[in-house]
């Protein structure tokens, strides 16, 4: 079986009180960190399939008054769009649900301070095993032709078990500034 479909397996298999008290603790780890702190957009996502929840962080981003935002699908690209709690949604053609705003709320990738990326596994040297779509990748390619990447910061939202199998990147791949899971937050690379 293949690194995705084994951790797909492997998330889908926790147990709904596992899974809840992981995402409390993701949030917790997050929101005692600096990145979050210093940010005032930041992207999250709604999960799906098993991924690490963070629908506790987004609550609490809330009510610092952060501006949260949430992936959209146009094309092979995503766009970002404002999510508060009262923000209709829809169904995308993938079954997840997206922001029904109109396009001229987006915020285009590069304005936002920090980005939480769903994945299927990581490694400590900042790469990301996706679902497969590279939606992400082509979003945020940006990153990769800057000199001294900034903004935004990239960190895969996980759990500890999707971690450590060394992973061999692609030349598109966008690489990460670090990882949160239920066990804390790692980072590394520029800009952090």
């Amino acid at each position: 079986m293949e690194l995705r479909a084994r951790m797909r397996a492997r998330r889908r298999a926790l147990k709904d009180s596992h899974r809840q008290q992981f995402a409390a603790q993701f949030a917790d780890g997050l929101l005692r960190s600096r990145l979050v702190q210093r940010s005032k957009r930041i992207a999250c996502y709604l999960a799906v399939d098993g991924e690490m929840d963070p629908a506790p962080l987004i609550a609490q981003l809330w009510a610092q008054g952060k501006v949260v935002h949430l992936p959209v699908i146009h094309g092979k690209r995503l766009w970002f769009l404002p999510f508060a709690e009262d923000t209709p949604l829809v169904p995308n053609r993938f079954g997840i649900l997206e922001p029904a705003l109109p396009a001229n709320q987006r915020c285009p990738p590069s304005a936002l301070g920090l980005v939480l990326v769903p994945l299927s596994a990581f490694d400590r040297r900042g790469n990301r095993l996706g679902t497969g779509g590279g939606y992400y990748d082509r979003s945020f390619a940006f990153l990769r032709r800057r000199r001294h990447r900034s903004r935004p910061l990239l960190i895969g939202a996980a759990y500890a078990f999707q971690g450590g199998e060394e992973l061999q990147p692609q030349p598109w791949d966008v690489p990460l500034n670090g990882v949160a899971t239920e066990d804390g937050l790692d980072v590394w690379g520029p800009g952090v």
